[in-house]
């Protein structure tokens, strides 16, 4: 039986690809996507996700529910640097949106549906965690109802990607990332940079998609976002950070964890958003996430490929 999910996704170059592995892998039940302001303005990542859903085929079967416009307590912090103005490199510029986002907001979804189906919801949190922080506070036992939550953020012994300390979807709300940390839930899985940046999606992983419609778009996706990746890192790639998320919400067995007690700064001049990991169990705090600390980053490339195949 595929297992029920609900994707919360900023809708930029990674996420579009974390969709695409979702419902194409046959595996996930996806129950709609909520949307929230983060690579690009919620507006955007709306429309982002109704697209990608179009070239799927599915629009009519996946609901897309907007957001929080702004994170809990800053200003908003794009990244267009990376994803380009539209957030998806270009690609699907000229496609008409036929989709029309569901009535509704986010975190009232997150709530409907997990209540609906209790100890059955896996979250799978693939931007900064603005909505599951704003359902909290509306709904505290949502922690004890969902079956499981994975989050693409956070690093533990790598560094940041936005600075030099924190990834991207900790530093945009560290407040919201806190406050999830904090609620208790069962079981949470943090996959983070230590992880994601092994698992690269290269030229030669594309030429395997063929003159597709997907593969045509993947190409165009990523060519920007390769290049900056090869500019930062000398590698012609990108990291799939949150096809990852996506994939160990698939199979567990993709990835070797530690569960460890883990924060978020909050207040710091150089380190907002830096989550840290308490290896030592300095803090004497009971451990509240699964840290990925590696991962077989061929076998998910391959699943990756082909789901994207069908």
């Amino acid at each position: 039986m595929a297992k029920k999910v609900i994707l919360d996704v900023d809708t930029g170059i990674d996420d579009a690809l974390g969709i695409m592995l979702a419902v194409r892998s046959g595996a996930l039940d996806v129950l709609g996507i909520t949307t929230v302001n983060g690579n690009v303005s919620l507006l955007k990542a709306t429309e982002n996700t109704c697209k990608v859903l179009q070239l799927l085929g599915v629009e009519r079967e996946i609901p897309v529910i907007k957001g929080a416009d702004r994170p809990l307590l800053r200003g908003s912090f794009f990244e267009h640097r990376v994803h380009g103005e539209d957030g998806l490199g270009g690609a699907l510029r000229d496609m008409p949106v036929r989709q029309q986002p569901a009535p509704g907001f986010g975190p009232d979804f997150l709530i409907e549906q997990v209540r609906r189906h209790p100890g059955e919801v896996t979250l799978v949190m693939t931007a900064p965690l603005t909505n599951l922080a704003l359902a909290l506070l509306k709904y505290p036992q949502l922690a004890n109802e969902v079956k499981e939550v994975v989050v693409m953020g956070g690093a533990m012994l790598t560094f940041g990607n936005v600075t030099p300390s924190a990834e991207y979807n900790m530093y945009v709300d560290p407040e919201a990332a806190k406050l999830v940390l904090q609620a208790g839930f069962p079981a949470l899985t943090m996959v983070g940079l230590d992880v994601t940046r092994r698992a690269l999606l290269n030229e030669e992983h594309i030429a395997q998609l063929g003159d597709t419609p997907i593969g045509r778009y993947v190409e165009q996706s990523t060519a920007d976002y390769m290049q900056r990746y090869y500019e930062r890192n000398g590698v012609r790639a990108c990291a799939l950070h949150d096809p990852l998320a996506v994939g160990v919400a698939i199979s567990r067995e993709l990835v070797t964890t530690r569960h460890l007690h883990v924060d978020v700064e909050t207040k710091s001049e150089l380190c907002d958003g830096q989550t840290v990991c308490d290896i030592q169990g300095r803090l004497g705090r009971p451990a509240n996430a699964h840290v990925c600390l590696d991962v077989d980053a061929d076998a998910f490339l391959a699943m990756f490929i082909q789901a994207l195949l069908g």
